[in-house]
């Protein structure tokens, strides 16, 4: 036990007495995890709106009004713009979509909404790397397009159109007769309501009727405390402690691989002591070592960013304990399987990136496809993110912990024994 004891005092030392790099691994983690928690902001500031472009080529009452509509709405910012500047804007990344209404638009969208006459093509040019806001886009148009022809049709100005659409129902073959009778019936009501808007004053508001919404939404972060908003912080800085530990146990590795050839692994066993008692000494020294640097980045988090652990405390301990031995015991395996200190770094920071991608430290992993959601179960980096995420922002119980630590103590479990079964004493 002395011979283990000072083994990990002399790693111990060894690592805090290089203050400068010491500082760079607190202060790499914190300075990028602030950089992604500002990035994607709390929920509390203001929604960034949605560039797009709007040509117009109707210019009929409805497909102004479209404009309008969409240029009230706070999630957009509206450009009016003739086809040509619209997709060199689009193709710049200056506009997120371009959205074309054509010719008779306004007139073809009333008639087609009680008959089956045909429906104006609408065209939406999009930036292909931001797919998302296509869907956003489509639903947005849509809303305010019926909002637009039924306020339309049920104000004074849709007389004519209904006259119209009158017509081609009682022309049309393929409508059957009762669906005949409730539209004609439909009609008459809407009549009725625009022989009301003529009469009516405008302390009445009947003027200028038209569907909307049934419904208006409230927002609700299911946070682990309802009283407090959502913090970006608490993820990015879950996953840049991720990463940047696990760059640490590349240093462990590396460390004992420049050990080997300098001939001090040779020096070392001349003593009394095991395989298992020096290698299992550097996990003991890295995974305090890890516990230590974790501690002050989640400090600076607590104080200066704002982070909470709203879950459970026991259980963020627990991970903080779990990682930091699977970021030692895989500085242990990098030595295990590494042959040159040259050619182990890239490989391993290769892979540790690799990893880290995948564990939704960078991107949450909800935005991966289905499949890679469940391969990354085997990354050991997906783990512990979900780990901090548990006991940090998501505010969830012991229980919620049990799955991660459990994980991670497996990981390092299988590195130990693979790197002191595969280790060379000789380069």
């Amino acid at each position: 036990m002395n011979a283990f004891i000072a083994l990990v005092k002399k790693d111990l030392i060894l690592y805090f007495s290089n203050k400068r790099a010491l500082i760079i691994t607190l202060a790499a983690p914190i300075v990028i995890a602030a950089f992604f928690g500002s990035l994607f902001g709390n929920s509390d500031k203001k929604p960034t709106r949605v560039p797009i472009a709007i040509i117009d080529q109707d210019k009929s009452p409805i497909a102004k009004q479209v404009i309008v509509s969409m240029k009230e709405d706070t999630a957009l910012n509206v450009l009016e713009l003739d086809e040509t500047e619209a997709l060199t804007q689009v193709q710049k990344g200056k506009v997120r979509a371009a959205v074309v209404l054509p010719p008779k638009f306004g007139e073809l969208a009333s008639s087609a909404m009680f008959s089956a006459n045909a429906k104006p093509e609408v065209k939406i040019h999009f930036d292909p790397t931001q797919s998302i806001a296509l869907a956003m886009v489509r639903g947005m148009l849509s809303q305010h397009v019926m909002k637009a022809v039924t306020q339309s049709m049920m104000g004074t100005g849709g007389t004519k159109m209904i006259a119209g659409v009158r017509a081609d129902v009682l022309a049309s073959n393929d409508i059957p007769t009762d669906a005949r009778k409730d539209l004609l019936t439909l009609f008459d009501s809407v009549e009725r309501v625009q022989q009301s808007s003529t009469t009516a004053t405008s302390s009445n508001k009947a003027a200028g009727r038209s569907f909307d919404i049934p419904f208006k939404t409230v927002a609700v972060e299911a946070t682990g405390n309802v009283e407090r908003k959502y913090n970006s912080y608490a993820h990015s800085f879950g996953g840049m402690t991720v990463q940047f530990l696990l760059f640490m146990g590349i240093d462990v590795g590396i460390g004992l691989l420049l050990m080997r050839r300098m001939g001090l692994w040779k020096r070392l066993r001349a003593a009394p002591v095991s395989r298992a008692l020096l290698l299992g000494s550097t996990v003991a020294s890295g995974t305090i070592t890890a516990l230590l640097l974790m501690c002050g980045i989640f400090a600076v988090a607590i104080a200066v960013f704002g982070v909470r652990i709203e879950g459970s405390i026991i259980g963020f301990v627990g991970n903080m304990i779990a990682f930091a031995l699977l970021a030692a015991s895989f500085g242990l395996l990098i030595a295990a399987i590494g042959k040159t200190p040259e050619a182990t770094r890239g490989l391993a920071i290769f892979a540790t990136l690799l990893m880290v991608m995948l564990g939704g430290a960078w991107v949450p992993s909800f935005l991966f496809p289905e499949w890679l959601q469940t391969a990354s179960l085997a990354n050991p980096a997906r783990w512990a993110v979900d780990g901090f995420d548990a006991m940090t922002w998501r505010g969830l119980g012991l229980e919620a912990a049990v799955a991660p630590i459990g994980a991670m103590l497996g990981f390092s479990a299988l590195f130990t024994v693979i790197a002191i079964w595969r280790f060379s004493w000789e380069e």
